[in-house]
């Protein structure tokens, strides 16, 4: 058997596991510790296919299902082979914490549940390997549909369902774009399986027309700005695993769907579609991690950071097109594969926040990080697991975070003079904005890992919190390790995406990778820079051992508790901790226009004194209401033409067909 064929039984496996919940719809405990386990079973052996066949020769298959003369046009090549190993890997980890998080059920019983998810597996396995239009705007309806069930989970609550009504809404407008855009690129032959688009060559007009609806698209789907204002209402709406998963992977398909249109449908790549994904990009980012700095919600917070990274990674494929459309193609290869890099590591350590809050979520019923704090002392594994996804999202080594920013921060330190005034004038610009990011993102992880786990516990109830259990431990313990095997052996999987380079931009990273010892990544060369992650390791780790040997064994070698100091005064508690709307005072004053703040500001005459502040997303007002009203407005206007009676319709029967008849004789 070929691997393509190993991959549609792991399909068939996550549907068959579905359709098993369906005949356990209220058994919890079956659900969760038998059918979620062999989800998760199915994910680890998807992930070894595409482990397998990154370096394979690409496959294809011709399966005879669908509509007459419309079968599935299937292929297994590098950059599918790439995102099959990231979602299985992704999979394995939510669906083992599944095992654990589901034991009560989240308002949908756990077997329509666990159907919902497997199908939403299942939809984007199949999205990766298809190649062909119909196929493929198929599996996006399987994973939009399935996604907006697992949102409205907890369907009684009216704000989850309208979270889920925006993601539904959002996902079709992205999936018409995307349906245009193949009727562009199949280029009036009718055919639209991937193969013939790949022998079309459109000219420079409609070739920016197919590129810019396929951004529009893949962009809504992603969380780009401005078509993320779905992703900070769904995530706090969804159950935590299913949080994880659209963070995680749901958003890659953007990132895979853009990638397979620019560089391996269209034949061309023009400077300055590069330029408005970079600035659509850098914009994202930025927007992101200032409005993820002023959240005093753990899930929002997540969700806000989420469209920051992805932000970054268009950044990166911004700066791909513009390399590629200047034949640097080395360069074009370095940003790419920071890109790449990217989407495997932050699936990695988001996946590992969002499971974790779920915990939180559990143990004290709170999401607020006002109401949180000191949980370190009860709930020590999730804190210190958590710790690491938090220092992976800030960007510090020797975490897979950190390599991704810095292979993407070589792209623009090292690139040479373009030819091209406003682009040299605008990279160093941009890598200045690009590291603003990399420490706003910083400070949001001191707030989010802080706020929750130091200091002493806000609630009494947070005396009573638990640890996660069993499963959600192992789940936790899979992407920790996937955190630190993709910050250590960064060598190893750079060569294995000089495959997926080679296919998309026909030009590998460099012999620099190659030539040096597996200790050390060297991107463009030695010389000029270099990153040797176990060493780091290794002087780090010396640095404590001396440190604790000088301190606790030759100095006094003795220790002991006390407060700490509190400027003199003795009466310490909870209240006089940093609170995260204080936490995020500076980001409020320095980046105010990017929000809009409204706060409940106390009197003098209330016997309950309270004081609260609602950060919006200026995004509501200044785009989305307006077109509301307007589409409301038009509905109005719409409404006018039924009046109910035959003898008008007839007439505007009449009088459509007399227009038309004067349209074909001029």
């Amino acid at each position: 058997m070929l691997s393509i064929d190993y991959v549609l039984l792991v399909i068939a496996g996550w549907l068959l596991t579905g359709i098993c919940g369906l005949f356990a719809m209220r058994k919890t405990v079956f659900v969760a510790h038998v059918l979620f386990p062999m989800g998760a079973i199915s994910g680890f052996v998807l992930a070894v296919l595409g482990l397998i066949n990154i370096s394979a020769t690409p496959e294809i298959a011709l399966l005879p299902l669908g509509l007459p003369h419309l079968p599935f046009h299937l292929r297994l090549d590098h950059l599918s082979a790439y995102f099959l190993l990231a979602l299985g890997l992704i999979s394995v980890g939510v669906s083992i914490f599944s095992a654990g998080y589901f034991r009560q059920g989240e308002g949908t019983p756990p077997g329509l549940l666990c159907l919902e998810y497997h199908i939403c597996l299942a939809g984007m396995a199949l999205l990766l390997i298809a190649d062909d239009a119909y196929v493929f705007l198929v599996a996006w309806e399987m994973m939009s549909l399935s996604a907006t069930l697992l949102i409205t989970a907890n369907h009684r609550i009216p704000e989850v369902r309208a979270a889920g009504f925006l993601y539904l809404l959002i996902s079709h407008l992205g999936a018409l774009a995307l349906l245009m855009c193949f009727s562009l690129l199949q280029a009036n032959t009718g055919n639209y399986a991937f193969g013939n688009m790949r022998l079309q060559h459109l000219d420079a007009f409609w070739g920016a027309f197919a590129f810019f609806l396929a951004l529009f698209g893949f962009g809504a789907k992603a969380g780009l700005l401005p078509m993320h204002i779905w992703l900070p209402e769904a995530h706090p709406a969804a159950p935590s695993p299913i949080s994880a998963l659209l963070s995680a992977f749901v958003l890659k398909t953007g990132i895979y769907g853009v990638l397979r249109v620019t560089f391996d449908l269209l034949h061309m790549q023009i400077w300055w579609w590069g330029g408005v994904t970079l600035a659509l990009g850098l914009a994202s980012a930025l927007f992101g991690v200032v409005l993820s700095a002023a959240q005093s919600d753990m899930k929002r917070l997540l969700a806000y950071s989420s469209i920051e990274n992805i932000g970054l990674m268009f950044v990166g494929l911004g700066l791909t097109i513009i390399f590629r459309s200047y034949q640097m193609s080395g360069l074009a290869a370095l940003s790419l594969t920071a890109t790449l890099y990217q989407v495997l590591s932050h699936g990695a350590f988001k996946c590992l926040l969002f499971l974790g809050t779920g915990t939180v979520l559990h143990a004290t019923g709170e999401r607020n990080l006002g109401h949180l704090g000191g949980l370190l002392r009860f709930m020590p594994w999730t804190a210190w697991t958590l710790l690491v996804g938090a220092l992976a999202a800030a960007g510090l080594p020797p975490l897979g975070g950190f390599v991704s920013e810095w292979l993407l921060l070589q792209s623009f330190l090292f690139s040479p003079e373009l030819p091209n005034s406003f682009l040299n004038m605008l990279i160093p610009v941009v890598a200045a904005v690009i590291a603003l990011v990399g420490a706003l993102a910083g400070y949001v992880m001191v707030k989010f890992f802080g706020i929750v786990f130091l200091g002493q516990p806000r609630e009494q109830k947070l005396h009573k919190a638990q640890d996660a259990d069993t499963w959600e431990k192992l789940g936790l313990a899979w992407l920790v390790i996937a955190c630190l095997a993709l910050g250590l052996f960064p060598v190893h999987m750079m060569q294995m995406l000089e495959h997926v380079t080679h296919q998309l931009i026909g030009q590998e990273t460099g012999l620099a990778i190659s030539r040096q010892s597996w200790l050390v990544l060297a991107p463009v060369s030695a010389e000029r820079s270099s990153y040797m992650p176990v060493a780091f390791v290794f002087v780090l780790s010396l640095c404590c051992l001396l440190t604790y040997l000088l301190v606790r064994k030759m100095y006094h070698g003795k220790f002991r508790r006390s407060a700490p100091w509190g400027c003199g005064f003795p009466l310490q508690n909870s209240r006089m901790q940093d609170t995260a709307e204080g936490f995020g005072q500076p980001i409020w004053q320095i980046f105010s226009p990017l929000f809009r703040i409204r706060r409940a500001l106390p009197t003098a005459f209330d016997k309950a004194p309270r004081y609260h502040v609602t950060i919006e997303d200026p995004f509501w007002e200044l785009l989305y209401r307006p077109l509301a009203k307007l589409h409301e407005y038009g509905g109005r206007v719409a409404g006018l033409l039924q009046q109910g009676r035959i003898s008008v319709y007839l007439l505007y029967t009449f009088l459509t067909l007399l227009v038309l008849l004067l349209m074909v004789s001029l």
